[in-house]
C-alpha cells in the first residue's frame, strides 16, 4: 500500500470521529446544561526526506528536505464551558447557575467500597421526592431520583407542603404553606464546585460528569462557599432560581464544521481513489 493511501485511510478514521463529535453536539442543542465538545487533531508522524545534493544552491533560502505526513488523529475532546442563555421557567425548583459552576449529584449506583457514586451537572430541572426512609421529609433529587448534595455533603430535605425559595447563593429556604405569613426556616445551602480541568471530566449520561477511575477531586473541582467566594465579579457563581441554562451549543457553527468536515472526508475518499487507482494502472504495465 503506498504512503498517499495509508494517509488519506488514517485521516478518514480521525475525521469520522470528529463526525461523531459534531453529531453529538447537534444531537443536544436543545438538551438543558449541555456543553459542547470540541475535537483538536494533531499530526501522527512526519519523516523529513533528504533531497538530492544537486538541490543545495547557492542562495537557497528554504530548508534541504521535504516532510511527509502519515495523517492525522483526534489529540483532545475537550468541554467547552461557554456560559449559555438562562431561560425563565417560573418553576421553583429549576435552577440555572451563572457562572463556572456544577451542581454535586449523589447518583443510586454504588463504588467498589459500597459508596454512592458521585456525580456533577449543570442541568438544574430538579424536584421534590418522597423517601420512605425518611417519610415525613421530602428530598431535593433530579428528574431520575438521583439526590442533589447540600454543602455538608448530605441531601436537601424540605417538609412536606412547603413552597421553597433558593437565593442566589444556594441556599434553600421553606415556607409553611398552611402558614404563609410565618418566617422562612432554612434547610441548607446546595454544593456548587468550580471546574478547573474541565477536560478531565468524563461525560456519564444523563447530562452528568464523573472523574476517571481513582482521580481526586482535588486540582480538577473546587467547592465553593457562595456566600463568600463571589467578591470577585469575573469569577462569581450564582444559583437563579426559576431559570434553566440551555444549550451552549450553535446550531449554525456546528452545521458550517459538520460540511467543513464532510468535504475533508470527501478529499481523503478521492486520494484513497486516486492512489487505487495508480496502483491499477502500475500493475497493467506491460513491457
Amino acid at each position: 500500500m503506498n504512503r498517499s493511501m495509508i494517509s488519506a485511510f488514517v485521516s478518514m478514521q480521525s475525521i469520522q470521529q470528529k463526525l461523531d463529535v459534531i453529531s453529538h453536539n447537534i444531537a443536544n442543542v436543545n438538551t438543558t446544561g449541555y456543553k459542547r465538545r470540541e475535537a483538536s487533531f494533531q499530526d501522527i508522524l512526519t519523516n523529513v526526506y533528504q533531497q538530492p545534493p544537486g538541490f543545495a544552491q547557492a542562495g537557497r533560502l528554504t530548508p534541504l528536505g521535504f516532510p511527509q505526513g502519515w495523517g492525522a488523529k483526534i489529540g483532545q475532546v475537550e468541554m467547552n464551558l461557554a456560559q449559555a442563555a438562562l431561560i425563565s421557567t417560573g418553576e421553583p425548583l429549576d435552577l440555572g447557575i451563572e457562572g463556572n459552576g456544577l451542581f454535586e449529584i449523589e447518583r443510586t449506583s454504588v463504588d467498589a467500597d459500597g459508596n454512592p457514586e458521585i456525580a456533577w451537572t449543570r442541568d438544574g430541572s430538579f424536584q421534590l421526592s418522597y423517601d420512605p426512609a425518611v417519610p415525613d421529609m421530602m428530598l431535593l433529587t433530579t428528574k431520575q431520583g438521583e439526590r442533589v448534595r447540600g454543602i455538608d455533603d448530605g441531601p436537601i430535605m424540605v417538609p412536606p407542603n412547603y413552597s421553597i425559595r433558593i437565593d442566589e447563593q444556594g441556599f434553600v429556604y421553606g415556607t409553611n404553606q398552611a402558614n404563609p405569613e410565618a418566617e422562612p426556616e432554612a434547610f441548607g445551602q446546595l454544593k456548587v464546585l468550580r471546574t478547573l480541568r474541565p477536560q478531565v471530566l468524563i461525560n456519564h449520561g444523563q447530562n452528568q460528569f464523573v472523574l476517571p477511575p481513582d482521580a481526586a477531586v482535588d486540582g480538577i473541582l473546587e467547592v465553593l462557599d457562595l456566600a463568600t467566594n463571589n467578591a470577585n465579579e469575573s469569577t462569581k457563581v450564582a444559583v437563579r432560581q426559576g431559570f434553566l441554562e440551555q444549550s451552549n451549543v450553535d446550531l449554525t457553527d456546528e452545521m458550517t464544521e459538520l460540511m467543513t468536515v464532510q468535504r475533508a472526508y470527501q478529499l481523503n475518499a478521492r486520494a484513497i481513489t486516486s492512489s487505487d487507482t495508480m496502483m491499477s494502472l502500475t500493475n497493467n504495465l506491460r513491457a
